[in-house]
């Protein structure tokens, strides 16, 4: 079994995660790099790299979270660094709610499979591949507006609540974590305002300078993420290295 540093980005398929990879080869992060995509026609596909494993993976699926755990401790003994960059706000005719007569169970439940319960079911089927003596990172991007204490403009709710539970998921793995990985990181982290799918039907009132590309926004993610502490475990950080309120 390789032992060499190995690394795990979920979501990899567009965007941030997408972002990730590329910055991961470039700068050679890691010996190992594990991708997880939904979409057969994401351009990760056409990255050419040996150190590059692409894996197919559905994160509503637990028993595909599962395979994508056993298929990596069969090639690497240990994972450095997980990053989650999975999430859902809109797709096609679901849109973010923008006051209460627009809930629905259906939309709800979608919000919180894909934005909180596979983030949680991915700590718990990695733990065995954080369980070393070095330092880990396990990040899983959140939003800003999860925070209780900042929302002011209100609407958004099952976006708003997944995330928020996604916050309560992660800071209750850390703790958890301390026991079982005390060298793993466990963070959340709000990205900004990217310049993705996610984020394009909503950017109009974004200011230029407040719009990021996805290789900027991974680069602010990668310097906060290089700065952590053990003691920074269960945290939630924004791009610019600020914790945010819960």
């Amino acid at each position: 079994m390789v032992s060499s540093p190995a690394a795990l980005i979920v979501g990899a398929g567009q965007g941030i995660g997408l972002g990730f990879v590329r910055r991961f080869l470039e700068s050679d992060r890691a010996d190992k790099l594990y991708a997880t995509y939904r979409d057969p026609q994401s351009p990760l596909l056409a990255i050419s790299d040996p150190r590059l494993q692409c894996l197919p993976m559905d994160i509503t699926d637990e028993a595909q979270i599962e395979a994508i755990a056993q298929t990596i401790k069969t090639k690497s003994a240990k994972l450095y660094t997980v990053i989650n960059c999975v999430g859902v706000l809109h797709d096609g005719e679901m849109q973010p709610e923008k006051s209460l007569r627009h809930l629905n169970t259906e939309q709800l439940l979608h919000y919180f499979q894909v934005n909180s319960i596979g983030a949680v079911l991915l700590a718990k089927h990695l733990q065995p591949l954080l369980k070393h003596d070095q330092r880990s990172i396990l990040a899983t991007i959140s939003a800003k507006v999860g925070s209780i204490g900042d929302n002011r403009l209100g609407g958004w709710y099952g976006y708003r609540a997944s995330k928020t539970a996604l916050n309560m998921f992660m800071r209750t793995v850390a703790i958890e974590y301390r026991r079982t990985c005390p060298k793993a990181i466990v963070v959340t982290l709000h990205p900004g305002t990217t310049d993705t799918e996610l984020s394009r039907p909503f950017q109009r009132n974004v200011p230029p300078e407040k719009l990021f590309t996805p290789d900027r926004t991974v680069q602010q993610l990668l310097t906060v993420i290089d700065q952590l502490q053990e003691s920074d475990s269960g945290e939630f950080f924004s791009w610019d290295g600020s914790r945010i309120p819960w």
